[in-house]
């Protein structure tokens, strides 16, 4: 039996002092306002909006978003080193707000669907949009799949002749996006789906490229050309959508994509390369009238480095949301008692967790600066080649020291406190991964499953080792049931707070605008 640790009273009340002040700097993390940009508060958060912005990071809920701000935070060493160099927390410049995290109102939304406590992008984006519950996988339509929904970009289209605007990091007939403009059993239906997003007739779409634009198999028109034909400027470079104009229709591709035909994760984003906040800065300028417009818009890669457990990228694209929320603040800013800006979730992905026992439960995030690169771009353009090329364990890594930070055992430095020397046991998991990698067998048992997932056993253990050097773990890589903020700024703000339903979310913007639900 392991002998049990004494500890003194005084040791006791020391530990407990440091706790209490740990738990109230990361409350005071949370709510100060160290964001530069300035908000022209309306303090009664009354009016009519007839500009509505609505942000879903998908897969983001309060793990991913104070993890994005303790990383930005300019001493990210460890929040227990943190507290201790001063008794006033206020003077420890550990957390930097996202800009979102200054909004005067926050509620928090609940996400099942008609069918799960774990629900898919499909449901909950169709819960947000239409105020229904439905199956998982099934984008606004009910749960026999004969009755469809109308969602609120659709109602105000017709009821109050407002532009529309659907923005995503991911594919624009992704599930997420697609909740806006489609009514389909499958979300898997691409082409379909492709073909409602020209028949919504909405003002301007931007994000990744659509998945199956072409319908091979029948022989059908690609969905770019029918977009062409129906009025709509398609543009696939940034010189292309820089020249739109207010007033224009159009359908705007990323001209560098990456995974899936995605944008790319925030983390490999070039130099002049358009990020997310670019296309919505171009949306603000299209969209802008008298009359009213309504945009989503959907920060995907969120949810797609999670499901990878790629801490580091995760971070990144919560950032690059947080960035984009910016444009909309400086227009709400012109338009105080117009406005109503949104952000919130679909769901949460994978439960993150601010808290790891291998780094004694400190945090350590200056340690996942050493990432230079997504799991999805190390696969692409290193992965693929060791695998040509037969690349021995050793020079593997030094590309993984290079990318990555992790040194191998016996290196100058440590293990411990955020440290990048792997231990005996990291790097033997390493080795196991690497050849797991190399032989090419997506075969996956119990074991490996929960080691590796379905991705590819090094990248993902290079990152598990990261996170939990940083302090971050991960408990799956699907999603989970955890609610979700909703954090609210301008015209019928004050709705928005307490915890409610995700249905709610579309009430409560329906009764705002005065739109009839139908």
């Amino acid at each position: 039996m392991m002998k049990r640790k004494e500890i003194s009273q005084e040791s006791f009340r020391g530990m407990m002092k440091l706790a209490v002040g740990a738990a109230m700097f990361a409350a005071m993390a949370f709510t100060s306002k160290v964001d530069a940009q300035q908000i022209q508060v309306n303090p009664t958060g009354k009016g009519t909006p007839k500009y509505v912005f609505l942000f879903i990071g998908d897969g983001m809920s309060y793990p991913q978003i104070q993890s994005s701000a303790y990383y930005l935070g300019k001493d990210a060493a460890g929040i227990v080193d943190t507290v201790k160099k001063s008794e006033n927390p206020k003077d420890s410049p550990y957390g930097e707000n996202l800009s979102f995290m200054n909004f005067p109102v926050a509620g928090s939304a609940q996400t099942y669907d008609a069918t799960s406590f774990a629900p898919d992008s499909a449901s909950t984006a169709t819960s947000i949009l239409t105020g229904k519950k439905t199956h998982s996988s099934s984008i606004n339509v009910d749960i026999t799949k004969k009755q469809k929904f109308r969602t609120i970009a659709e109602q105000l289209r017709d009821q109050k002749n407002w532009k529309i605007g659907v923005i995503t990091s991911v594919n624009l007939n992704h599930a997420t996006p697609a909740a806006s403009y489609a009514h389909q059993a499958s979300r898997k239906s691409n082409y379909p789906i492709g073909l409602e997003l020209v028949a919504s007739n909405f003002d301007y779409f931007a994000g990744g490229a659509l998945m199956e634009p072409q319908d091979k198999k029948n022989d059908k028109e690609s969905i770019y050309s029918l977009a062409q034909k129906a009025g709509y400027k398609v543009c696939f470079t940034q010189k292309d959508a820089s020249s739109l104009k207010n007033g224009d229709k159009a359908l705007v591709i990323a001209e560098k994509l990456a995974d899936s035909d995605a944008m790319n994760y925030a983390q490999d984003a070039q130099k002049g390369e358009w990020t997310l906040r670019d296309y919505v800065k171009k949306g603000i300028e299209v969209l802008d009238n008298k009359k009213g417009f309504f945009m989503e818009i959907e920060g995907g890669k969120i949810d797609w480095a999670c499901h990878a457990n790629d801490a580091r990228s995760t971070i990144a694209d919560t950032v690059a949301l947080s960035d984009a929320v910016k444009e909309a603040i400086d227009f709400y800013n012109k338009h105080p008692k117009e406005t109503l800006i949104l952000v919130t979730a679909d769901h949460e992905t994978v439960g993150l967790t601010i808290g790891f026992a291998g780094t004694d439960y400190n945090l350590f995030f200056n340690t996942l600066k050493n990432q230079k690169i997504s799991y999805a771009k190390y696969d692409s353009d290193f992965i693929s080649n060791y695998k040509k090329n037969n690349t021995s364990f050793d020079d593997v890594m030094k590309d993984v020291t290079e990318l990555f930070g992790l040194k191998v055992p016996g290196s100058e430095g440590s293990n411990k406190n955020g440290g990048l020397v792997l231990t005996d046991y990291e790097y033997s998991r390493l080795k196991d991964a690497y050849a797991k990698t190399m032989s090419g067998d997506k075969k996956r048992d119990q074991r490996e499953y929960e080691l590796y997932g379905t991705y590819e056993p090094l990248s993902v253990t290079i990152t598990h080792i990261l996170n939990n050097k940083s302090g971050i773990g991960f408990t799956s890589y699907s999603h989970t049931g955890l609610p979700v903020p909703v954090f609210a700024l301008g015209a019928g703000q004050k709705e928005f707070g307490g915890y409610y339903d995700n249905t709610d979310i579309y009430k409560k913007m329906a009764a705002l605008t005065k739109v009839v639900q139908d």
